[in-house]
């Protein structure tokens, strides 16, 4: 039985894979470990690093040999993704004396699910948010 030895960039021990053969392609690999970890591949994905050379494995079609020992890192599915675009808060006094931020697209087209993260900040500081929020 062969074997690779892995770990999460977040702990301190290093768990193990066996397997039949002399290497094990990185797509069995990441099965592996999403299985022994209870992890769904809907959830997220897994980057593999060779914790010696510190080589990215991103081909799933990568062989990696026996005896190695990668380093894991959850992200989310698709990579993580890098934008551009600008978004621009307005906040705007309202008649009940509480003040509102809109999150604008670049075009002035409100783009709600990229600016949940801005709504969620503000919640805790207006109660408007926090009434609002919960009705989503």
């Amino acid at each position: 039985m062969s074997c690779v030895h892995y770990k999460f960039s977040s702990k301190l021990n290093y768990d193990t894979v066996t397997f039949d053969g002399l290497h094990i392609t990185l797509c069995d690999l990441k099965k592996q470990i999403m299985g022994r970890e209870r992890l769904k591949a809907v959830d997220c994905d897994l980057q593999i690093t060779n914790a010696q050379t510190k080589e990215e494995y991103t081909d799933d079609g990568a062989l990696i040999p026996k005896n190695s020992s990668v380093i894991i890192r959850r992200i989310p599915i698709g990579g993580v993704k890098t934008t551009s675009k600008t978004y621009v808060i307005d906040r705007t006094e309202s008649s009940g004396g509480s003040s509102k931020a809109v999150c604008k697209k670049n075009k002035n087209k409100t783009h709600i699910a990229s600016c949940l993260h801005i709504f969620w900040s503000h919640m805790q500081q207006n109660s408007y948010f926090t009434h609002r929020v919960q009705m989503f």
